[in-house]
């Protein structure tokens, strides 16, 4: 695990996940230094007292310019702007950013910006807002979606990489669109559903008794997150319209079909209906990830030139291998390098070996062992 106690880290946007991510810095990384940017200072106060920054900085350059790495935990309308401010004011600084889509941020950058910047989002988080419920546990074994474009730096994607890592959480590669489609599916959908199904109860008053009042335990695990912070969902709602919208056409067409069914006293279909559903679930549940009986090393020589690393992880990640941790040693402009890929599991190697071969590249997978012997 490399050194990070002297890497010093900006949080812009302190809150809910802004301040965990100071937090697990300091307590799992030993980082000294941790600035905090927001524009409330109540917040930054409050920041400061809870451990998760070290320093106040009154503005996003200020906070930029002494980081090493720079984190925009600032509502997902707002993180282009902050973004670019943070990379021109810190000119060798690692900007990532936090928020819940994709698509448009990383479609906006230059080539010069996709250099340091990596899109970043945490699959984790709570129905409580605010840096005061904040805490260091809140990545681990949480998916961390990264997004890069094709001129990013493969030193600066290692970086941060490891950074993730050292954390708990478990970072990996995906194409921003398939990011904000997965998303609007399995985050922003739920959001929807929530605040529809607490609307329609709260309207609802028979023989003088309001539904919400005999709300059960299942009626409360649905809408756990109705009413989550307006103005940061709003945006996340508009910035993903496209496919959020394309989502809630499908499921209303699901529901219609179980409608129907139950109109035509469909048993077979209300049946199947609830067996699928258990079964997918049974697979969601399953698939946690185990702590590594075995670890092997993907070794991929890559010509030295844009959007290489991008495509061997993308296509990892896609595929549903995670990758452990990465390196990439630049042999020369000519020659290229060699991108080495920690996964788990003799299979899952030769799976990534099969799917890197596919794209044309000439992979080979070592026991861990034997690499860092080598």
């Amino acid at each position: 695990m490399p050194d990070f106690s002297n890497t010093t880290i900006a949080i812009l946007g302190v809150g809910l996940m802004g301040g965990s991510m100071g937090l697990a810095a300091r307590e799992r990384l030993g980082v000294e230094r941790v600035f905090g940017y927001s524009r409330s200072r109540r917040t930054l106060g409050q920041a400061l007292e809870l451990g998760a920054i070290t320093d106040q900085a009154s503005s996003v350059e200020e906070a930029a310019e002494a980081a090493d790495l720079c984190f925009v935990a600032t509502p997902v309308r707002t993180v282009l702007e902050i973004a670019r401010r943070a990379l021109a004011a810190g000119p060798g600084c690692i900007v990532t950013d936090m928020g819940s889509t994709k698509s448009s941020l990383m479609a906006a950058l230059t080539p010069e910006e996709e250099k340091r910047f990596i899109g970043g989002h945490p699959v984790c988080g709570s129905e409580t807002a605010g840096v005061a419920n904040a805490r260091e546990d809140l990545f681990d074994k949480a998916t961390y979606f990264l997004t890069s474009g094709g001129g990013i730096d493969p030193s600066n994607y290692e970086r941060l990489h490891g950074f993730l890592t050292g954390i708990g959480a478990r970072p990996t590669a995906i194409d921003p669109d398939a990011h904000d489609r997965i998303m609007a599916l399995v985050s922003h959908l739920p959001h929807v559903l929530a605040n529809a199904a607490m609307n329609q109860a709260g309207s609802v008053n028979l023989d003088g008794r309001e539904a919400l009042l005999s709300a059960g335990p299942s009626f409360r695990d649905l809408t756990r997150v109705a009413g989550s912070n307006s103005g940061v969902w709003t945006d996340i709602f508009i910035e993903n319209r496209r496919w959020l919208a394309e989502v809630l056409r499908e499921h209303a067409r699901g529901v219609g079909r179980f409608a129907d069914a139950l109109d035509d006293d469909d048993v077979n279909f209300v049946e199947q209906t609830i067996a699928a559903a258990a079964a997918n679930r049974d697979r969601m549940l399953e698939a946690g990830y185990l702590e590594p009986a075995d670890l092997f090393v993907v070794k991929v020589p890559v010509p030295d030139r844009p959007g290489v690393l991008s495509s061997v992880t993308v296509a990892l990640g896609n595929a549903g291998i995670n990758i452990d941790d990465l390196a990439f040693h630049r042999i020369s402009i000519e020659q290229g390098g060699v991108l080495s890929l920690v996964v788990s599991g003799d299979e899952t190697g030769q799976r990534a070996v099969g799917i890197l071969k596919e794209l044309g590249y000439d992979a080979v997978r070592v026991p861990f062992s034997s690499a860092e012997a080598g």
